[in-house]
């Protein structure tokens, strides 16, 4: 399959100006720059916020994203250490019924 065609940031940020500043319908703008309804709904959505804001926002999902691999990471140590603990502890009742 293969992939669409890539958009420059400033493309996209016109065509959100298009319709956020100038007041032009989502239809017309995305007719007229062959693009489609959606990926404007999704460009308006990234880009209508101020860059400032747009940074902050990409920082916090990189964030969320490092933390859930942290816990996905933490959660099998734990697993392995709990299986371990039931392991030994069945050693353990072996050696001494020995």
């Amino acid at each position: 399959m293969g992939r669409g065609i890539r958009y420059t940031e400033e493309f996209k940020q016109e065509a959100v100006n298009q319709v956020v500043v100038h007041g032009y319908p989502v239809l017309e703008v995305s007719q007229r720059l062959g693009v489609t309804n959606k990926s404007l709904y999704d460009w308006i959505k990234k880009y209508d916020k101020p860059k400032a804001k747009r940074t902050e926002d990409e920082d916090l999902r990189a964030e969320v994203a490092r933390l859930k691999r942290e816990l996905k990471r933490v959660e099998q140590e734990r697993t392995i250490l709990k299986e371990a603990a039931v392991f030994f502890a069945g050693e353990s009742k072996n050696g001494t019924a020995s």
